[in-house]
């Protein structure tokens, strides 16, 4: 059940007891071991987000994602029918990788009208069913309506594409979502189809990197040189404090309240900002989307900025108040790495000019991200030096207080349904 404190109540963290105020324990993100259980307790029963049906856009559009964490790479695919299919990607002839091009551990994507397996040959229909077995009558007692690909759930919400590699899934996706994150519906998803994507191998345990975008205390500090320097001090005295945080089972929300950039004083501006119309608030020029749903600044900012929902375990959908939307995905790949993945989604283009104020935006975008990634390598390196074992974390940080115990809390599931399966 959600629960929001209204910001005149104070304290957001004491108002969830459970989370506790005192100083937190990072071992969740140096431990292997902790990390070894986290991909059987929730990369394997979670609802993972893999991609939007706009990378599918026609019958037999298909694309690959390689999950580490849960030891497999899926094939998504659209049918002859137009519904959307995901399978493990391998061969049930001997365990081959199904679908790649030169290189087996990289994505790939494409459009075809079969799979067909590059070691002898087996072929499979878009819906997963073996259509052709080379040499089939050296076979014995085959049966080719039994071999098909081996499914996994795959459900579609708001255009977003998730996959579950449970054998059972204990809720629907929908369910899983939660009230929340569903409130979003009516949001006009389909609409912002211009993408652009940058992705980068991080040498620190994914939870670092969300926590990193789950509070807003940094900004001032980190990203201060990024603003010329009469604001960036200004800022940097004053800090920063987000208006509204919620939670909602396992998923969070931040909203902010907002910044009209181009009716700053233009000394508070870059220059390529004046040039281009655009930058890290988005472009200048907002699109006219419509109505927006109950489920956006849900406390009411005005002028509103963003709201961030970080959907459990790793997939953030941020959207904006200037009519565009980002998306960010952390997949682990051990215990101190990981694959961090941004998509940034406009209206499309119409003009040079609108599309000049995206690339500024996208590539404004990039540099924030890597001045977030590039203090992750040196704290996950002190984190594990077990130096120090606890850390204070202020009410600002909230989230990330509540990221590390639903992991704690899905871990610690798992091992009590493990060890009833053993008695």
């Amino acid at each position: 059940m959600a629960r929001w404190p209204k910001p005149a109540e104070g304290s957001w963290t004491q108002h969830y007891p459970e989370l506790g105020t005192e100083p937190m324990s990072y071992e969740d993100s140096i431990a292997p071991e902790f990390y070894a259980l986290e991909q059987d307790a929730i990369f394997k029963r979670a609802w993972l987000n893999v991609g939007r049906i706009e990378q599918l856009p026609r019958t037999g559009s298909y694309f690959t994602k390689e999950i580490r964490a849960a030891h497999t790479s899926v094939i998504i695919a659209r049918d002859r029918d137009g519904g959307i299919n995901a399978f493990h990607n391998i061969c049930r002839h001997r365990g081959n990788k199904l679908v790649w091009n030169e290189f087996p551990r990289e994505e790939t994507s494409g459009t075809c009208r079969q799979f067909t397996c590059k070691y002898h040959g087996w072929r499979y229909g878009l819906d997963g069913s073996l259509a052709f077995v080379q040499q089939e009558e050296e076979f014995f007692d085959l049966d080719k309506s039994a071999l098909g690909l081996a499914k996994v759930h795959c459900e579609v919400w708001a255009g977003f594409i998730f996959v579950n590699l449970a054998a059972r899934p204990r809720q629907t996706l929908r369910e899983f979502l939660g009230p929340m994150v569903t409130a979003l519906e009516g949001y006009p998803f389909d609409r912002l189809t211009e993408r652009y994507c940058y992705k980068s191998e991080v040498g620190a345990n994914w939870k670092l990197y969300m926590d990193a975008f789950q509070e807003f205390y940094h900004a001032p500090i980190l990203h201060g040189k990024q603003t010329p320097d009469n604001f960036s001090i200004a800022a940097q005295q004053a800090g920063f404090e987000a208006p509204h945080y919620q939670l909602d089972g396992p998923h969070r929300l931040v909203s902010t309240s907002g910044v009209v950039t181009w009716e700053l004083d233009p000394s508070m501006r870059k220059p390529m900002e004046d040039i281009t119309r655009g930058g890290l608030f988005g472009p200048w020029d907002t699109p006219d989307l419509g109505t927006m749903p109950a489920g956006l600044n849900p406390a009411g900012c005005d002028p509103w900025g963003l709201d961030s929902f970080q959907l459990w375990p790793n997939f953030v959908i941020l959207i904006w108040s200037g009519g565009w939307y980002l998306t960010y995905q952390y997949w682990p790949t051990s215990h101190n790495t990981h694959t961090f993945e941004g998509n940034l989604y406009f209206v499309p283009a119409r003009t040079p000019r609108d599309r000049i104020a995206h690339e500024m935006t996208a590539l404004t975008f990039k540099e924030y991200g890597l001045q977030d990634a590039s203090t992750l390598e040196a704290t996950q390196m002190m984190l594990e030096s077990r130096a120090v074992r606890t850390f204070h974390l202020n009410d600002q940080e909230i989230l990330l207080r509540h990221l590390h115990k639903v992991a704690a809390d899905w871990v610690g599931d798992y091992q009590r349904e493990r060890a009833e399966a053993r008695q």
